[in-house]
């Protein structure tokens, strides 16, 4: 199906490559890509300089030949439920146009209806703990039981756990994804970014074809954060990319909440920096909703977040269920609410290191307790 003079000339923009910033600049001085498309170079340089001028006219006599590259494009397009979204689109999210560099062409899959839709942002790291990811899973199926849209990156971990609490809620899921529509990273979402497709939205300001490449993802959490009223980090190290897109949140005039936890926890440590920093502590629901001042009240109030283990280890009031003997209970208490290695077990129980590895085995068995990446242990 051949395309209409208005969808060509918008993937035509989105194909320049110009920067992004420069692009929103001269879209805000001719109104529409058609009359950017015509100006003359002595019109462009009025409103972004000789140097960005010359690139921009260079750039089209590529384009005219990039006949295969549009065509590409097109006929993504021409599929069922694919949508190009520009800003001359009455959906498109009126959240992100306050942005300095708003993507000025959406590639979307699903329902547009969500993309203005009161939304909060739950993101968190790749290598989530069990603990952290039930905690995320839990917090966005009651908010969106709320009627707040969930946004996340479709990332491993904290990302996939958001996404699959909300799928299902009123409120929906965004997946923004650091790819072309037509890619999915990584690759063990392919299901989970259909079922998104289908029930809620993917959107991507990349063409298709786009590849993921790490300078993709951090441009991408700016929208994670511009499309929501509020960002809310679950788990994240310090080196977390969650960090990024709660700085990006502040800046955006946006709220940042963060989930406390155990001290003992590199998962916990940019989350306590966060709050540091002057995030809003999170403890229940409630602290999200009622410092949104959103009025609809989640069906299930009764999420909190884990409690959170001091210096000394937690103790548990009763043994897990089938570890009645005093070796296995002794090892859940040292690992209480935190994270503990085997070593740490060791000194804490007194236990030779073989027995604890031999508990730490059937309590991982009876799902009881998980590994982590780097020789932790926590209890599910």
């Amino acid at each position: 199906m051949p395309a209409d003079a208005r969808t060509l000339a918008w993937v035509t923009l989105a194909r320049s490559a110009l920067p992004q910033r420069a692009l929103v600049t001269l879209l805000r001085a001719f109104g529409s890509p058609d009359a950017l498309h015509s100006a003359t170079q002595a019109q462009l340089d009025k409103v972004v300089g000789a140097a960005l001028a010359g690139r921009i006219v260079a750039a089209r006599r590529a384009d005219a030949t990039d006949v295969a590259g549009i065509d590409s494009t097109l006929r993504w397009l021409d599929q069922s439920g694919h949508h190009l979204i520009a800003w001359d689109d009455a959906d498109y999210p009126r959240a992100l146009l306050e942005l300095a560099d708003a993507p000025a062409v959406l590639f979307h899959l699903g329902r547009r209806d969500l993309l203005n839709r009161p939304a909060l942002a739950i993101v968190g790291s790749r290598n989530a703990t069990p603990q952290g990811k039930q905690t995320a899973r839990e917090f966005a199926a009651a908010l969106g039981s709320a009627g707040l849209t969930i946004v996340s990156g479709l990332a491993a971990g904290i990302d996939t756990a958001a996404h699959e609490g909300a799928l299902s809620s009123e409120g929906g899921t965004i997946a923004v994804v650091a790819t072309g529509p037509d890619r999915v990273y990584p690759a063990k979402n392919r299901k989970l970014m259909a079922a998104i497709a289908a029930d809620g939205a993917v959107v991507t300001e990349y063409l298709p074809g786009t590849p993921a490449r790490k300078e993709n993802f951090p441009r991408r959490n700016r929208l994670i954060s511009g499309l929501a009223r509020g960002v809310l980090v679950v788990e994240a190290t310090l080196s977390s990319g969650s960090l990024i897109t709660a700085r990006l949140a502040g800046e955006q005039g946006r709220d940042v909440f963060a989930i406390p936890g155990s001290i003992h926890s590199p998962f916990s440590k940019g989350c306590h920096k966060l709050i540091r920093d002057g995030a809003k502590l999170v403890e229940s629901v409630e602290d999200v909703v009622g410092e949104l001042g959103w009025s609809r009240v989640p069906a299930a109030t009764a999420v909190t977040a884990p409690a959170v283990a001091s210096g000394a280890p937690a103790a548990t009031s009763e043994p897990a269920r089938g570890a009645a003997d005093d070796a296995a209970r002794a090892v859940l208490e040292a690992i209480g609410h935190g994270v503990a290695t085997v070593d740490l077990i060791v000194a804490r129980t007194g236990l030779a290191a073989a027995v604890v590895v031999a508990e730490l085995v059937r309590h991982e068995l009876a799902q009881r307790v998980a590994a982590l990446p780097g020789g932790g242990w926590q209890r599910s």
